[in-house]
């Protein structure tokens, strides 16, 4: 390669969380490129990488999904995985620690070719398995091999990558002059040799992928419990509509949902002298997704983390409780718009919110803040307050102590007390009011 040529290399990424049924699996989709220089051009070794001329122009996705067919997860007749995808039974837990599954390779045993959920199992199991004699070589190990079992998606495309009419072939894909299929824009490809669902393709005649969606975003269902999905994401130049890259994965078999939350013992107050209205008030911290990461968390799975998989449990649970008033803590600022807000609007609640007064961790909305929702049928808002601890210790230490702020006394006693804490005030009424009794004279219609 001349000095003078530029080349860039064409990266795209790609990856899912582990699916669970009925919980949102948004495809995670980048393509990037890099300048080379000399001595890189012949370090491109990934397989979703290409070399061209020019860096990646402006671009678009598109997805499909598909589903698999039924697979046995675990040889071992005795393993309740055989039966059960509930997320306790495959969490790294009930798996003994491990995330990785176990096939024998032992072309003399009885179990060669079977696979394992997890260690264990393929100990029971091997105490039951005999000697087969046949004319295979040996040159193979008598050690079980061991599958990565993560929460993201596995890689199984060798020939995702490439690019129609691009005048420069990948050096690591392995496949000089592939070009890859259509996609749901249905742009034709030269020369494309069959589609990657193909399953001669992928070397599995025995399996059947069945395309379900072609959106970002995908919701298993019951039907897609206890088999595995592939997702296509495939970059499209925004001028030409040119098929730039396209990239498989597979992901791990899809959970069922989860059990329902366990009914909570509630503590009710007795009933006031005067007899004013009853109502409800639950509150709750749901760990905001910024916070909930395996570093702080390392016993949890990676996929029960995910604030989609959280997210349907908390609904679940508030909506079965049946509040009158809702008060959330760590509620994150996107999340409040994208999620928490239009879910409780459906079930009947209006609400307001304040995020923090500290700067956002890197992406506009990645802030927490505290939400208030009460119940539309109860109660009417007259009133709403947010308050700012930052400004109120900045009041205390110069009102009301009487120090500068920038003394290194006044500094310490703020670096104490700003902790960008925030809270919320509202007065609601009641939308059907008490009427004035003998016994209550003087109705309470309003609360704090």
């Amino acid at each position: 390669m001349s000095s003078k040529d530029s080349m860039y290399s064409w990266h795209l990424s790609l990856r899912v969380d582990r699916p669970v049924e009925g919980c949102s699996m948004r495809s995670h989709a980048y393509m990037y490129g890099k300048k080379l220089d000399d001595r890189e051009y012949d370090k491109v070794s990934s397989n979703h990488s290409k070399i061209c001329r020019e860096p990646p122009p402006n671009h678009e996705f598109s997805y499909r999904w598909f589903r698999g067919p039924t697979v046995e997860p675990c040889a071992y007749e005795g393993c309740p995985r055989r039966t059960s995808f509930s997320p306790h039974d495959w969490s790294i837990h009930a798996l003994g620690g491990s995330g990785c599954s176990l096939q024998c390779v032992s072309t003399q045993s009885s179990l060669y070719k079977a696979t394992f959920c997890n260690a264990s199992c393929f100990v029971k199991a091997w105490k039951t398995q005999y000697t087969v004699q046949n004319n295979v070589p040996q040159g193979r190990s008598m050690t079980p091999t061991r599958r990565r079992t993560a929460s993201y998606a596995e890689d199984e495309d060798i020939r995702s990558v490439g690019s129609a009419n691009s005048g420069v072939n990948s050096t690591a894909s392995g496949f000089s002059g592939y070009n890859p299929p259509g996609t749901p824009r249905e742009i034709g490809v030269p020369n494309t040799p069959r589609s990657i669902y193909d399953n001669e393709y992928w070397g599995e005649q025995s399996e059947e992928w069945v395309e379900i969606s072609r959106d970002q975003i995908y919701i298993p269902n019951a039907d897609d419990v206890g088999r595995k999905l592939k997702v296509e994401a495939a970059a499209y130049s925004l001028e030409s509509g040119e098929l730039l890259m396209h990239r498989v994965v597979k992901t791990d078999l899809v959970l069922s949902r989860t059990p329902d939350p366990e009914k909570r013992a509630f503590v009710t107050s007795k009933p006031a002298g005067g007899g004013g209205a009853r109502f409800r008030i639950v509150t709750y911290n749901i760990l905001a997704e910024i916070y909930a990461t395996q570093q702080q968390y390392p016993h949890c799975d990676l996929w029960s983390l995910s604030w989609d998989f959280r997210f349907q449990n908390i609904i679940r649970e508030i909506v079965d409780v049946g509040p009158d008033i809702v008060c959330l803590q760590e509620v994150q600022a996107d999340h409040y718009e994208s999620h928490l807000y239009n879910a409780m609007h459906e079930a009947g609640f209006e609400g307001v919110y304040k995020q923090k007064t500290r700067q956002s961790m890197g992406l506009t909305g990645k802030v927490d803040g505290c939400a208030l929702f009460w119940r539309r049928t109860k109660f009417h808002l007259i009133e709403s307050y947010s308050i700012e601890f930052n400004e109120l210790a900045q009041r205390q230490v110069t009102q009301v102590i009487g120090l500068n702020p920038r003394s290194e006394e006044g500094a310490a006693i703020l670096n104490k007390l700003s902790k960008d804490n925030v809270a919320q005030l509202v007065v609601l009424e009641l939308a059907q009011q008490s009427m004035a009794s003998r016994s209550n004279r003087e109705p309470m219609n309003q609360v704090c």
